[in-house]
């Protein structure tokens, strides 16, 4: 009989009152629902009129047009974002105090500022000096400075919050610093933030409707500007509806690909497919690289053994 340390298994009448909850829970949000699409009826939301407009080839080229500028700032936005973040943290995690200070300073400018001022001051605020910068960039810079910087803490939490061990054995073996880094506290870090570091991603991929402020001609300034055509009845609603499911289904694709991955890189620390030639098989990460460079067994602590 299975039985959990973290809360008493629910007796019968705990399984009868959970059940009548969930199911009071359900028909509120079927209510909820139901109430809403009654009220988009009532006041002409889902008439035919109102979504005659999706009818035409040229409106979805338009949300395509919109779909793409989308998918390509997040692109770019993500890869540079991973790219500062990377460095950022290692810049933290630095043991020189004249490098780990700045770096520091810059991380927590680049945390406070919002994405959308940051956006505005690349975009209105540069060709004062006489730089211009297309909206593209200014979105794409703005949410790689932002999203790097919160990464950069990500990853050095992740690092951090590995045993002290691991690159004290690394140490051992003979490893420099920036090996120890690559190749065992890295890998195992992002493994750990994997899902917060793809949660951010979301984040980034949805910050990119707050370049419609600066003509950034994305998703939701596609659909603003649909919604807002008087010869067809001024569709908002509708044009709202279309634009969020696409958003939903772009997050959920992303999503999908980052369980994907953490499912492939998702390995027991016990699993290691690497023979030490003693018949035995190394069982961490550490042990691995020792018996790579021919040190044998490794401890953890006192070196090879």
């Amino acid at each position: 009989m299975s039985s959990s340390v973290l809360y008493d298994v629910p007796g019968p009448r705990a399984v009868v009152r959970n059940r009548i909850i969930g199911a009071i829970t359900i028909l509120v949000v079927l209510l909820f629902l139901g109430w809403v699409i009654w009220r988009l009826y009532e006041t002409g939301q889902l008439s035919p009129e109102k979504w005659s407009i999706f009818t035409y080839t040229r409106i979805w080229e338009i949300i395509g047009e919109g779909v793409v500028n989308t998918v390509s700032a997040f692109a770019v936005a993500a890869v540079g974002a991973l790219v500062l973040g990377f460095a950022l943290a290692l810049g933290r995690l630095s043991d020189h105090a004249w490098l780990r200070l700045p770096i520091g300073w810059i991380v927590e400018v680049l945390r406070a500022i919002p994405v959308l001022i940051f956006m505005m001051l690349l975009y209105y605020g540069l060709p004062v000096i006489d730089i211009k910068m297309s909206p593209f960039w200014a979105v794409v810079i703005a949410l790689i400075a932002y999203n790097g910087s919160v990464l950069a803490e990500v990853f050095r939490a992740g690092v951090e919050s590995l045993p002290r061990g691991q690159s004290e054995a690394g140490y051992a073996i003979g490893l420099r610093k920036a090996g120890v880094m690559q190749l065992i506290l890295l890998p195992q870090a992002v493994r750990a933030m994997l899902p917060v570091i793809i949660s951010q991603l979301v984040v980034t991929l949805k910050d990119t409707a707050l370049g419609f402020i600066i003509t950034f001609h994305e998703l939701l300034y596609v659909i603003k500007l649909i919604g807002s055509q008087a010869l067809y009845n001024s569709p908002l609603i509708p044009a709202a509806i279309v634009g969020g499911s696409i958003y939903v289904a772009m997050c959920l694709a992303l999503s999908y690909v980052a369980y994907l991955v953490e499912k492939r890189t998702r390995r027991s620390p016990k699993v290691i497919a690497f023979d030490a030639g003693d018949g035995e098989e190394p069982t961490t990460m550490t042990e691995t690289i020792a018996a790579r460079r021919g040190l044998g067994k490794f401890d953890g602590t006192a070196g090879p053994v």
